[in-house]
């Protein structure tokens, strides 16, 4: 029985890969329905896009929900064994947390100007989300750079 639940995971990684690749290829080789006119160019209108923004939409839900669920259990886990380890996690999350909210009021929901849109999804709470996403992937790659050459600095000067 534990060798067919061992199984399940290549499985799913077959098939959701399997879904990617048709998908994928009904995007790029499905045809056009037509063209739409961008800033006098003719831009051709693939026939299956709503099927592929779906299931990239269902790949990012399930990719979120199975990070928190294991995130959840890893962190009940960590302060049921060593809580001092499992505080200082709750101390970086609340600073990530933080960071999202500065970055939300960084950002502006002021109309986002996009040649030859005409939708609404550029204004308002959209607009200021985007930001929000932008300033927080900016302070995070500068974290991620900070923390590279800090360990290289640590590890040359702790031999």
């Amino acid at each position: 029985m534990n060798n067919a639940l061992d199984k399940i995971p290549r499985i799913l990684l077959y098939v959701l890969m399997a879904i990617c690749i048709v998908c994928g290829l009904m995007f790029y080789a499905g045809g056009t329905e037509g063209s739409l006119e961008v800033a006098g160019d003719f831009l051709d209108i693939p026939r299956f896009t709503d099927l592929f923004l779906y299931w990239c939409y269902i790949l990012v839900v399930l990719a979120l929900v199975i990070t928190l669920v294991v995130v959840l259990v890893s962190y009940a886990t960590s302060l049921k064994y060593t809580p001092k380890r499992a505080i200082r996690t709750l101390v970086y999350v609340c600073v990530f947390v933080l960071i999202l909210v500065v970055s939300w009021f960084l950002g502006s929901p002021e109309e986002l100007p996009i040649v030859g849109y005409e939708g609404t999804d550029n204004v308002g709470f959209w607009a200021q989300c985007t930001d929000m996403i932008i300033y927080s992937v900016y302070v995070l790659v500068v974290a991620v750079v900070a923390t590279i050459i800090g360990a290289a600095i640590y590890v040359k000067f702790r031999k």
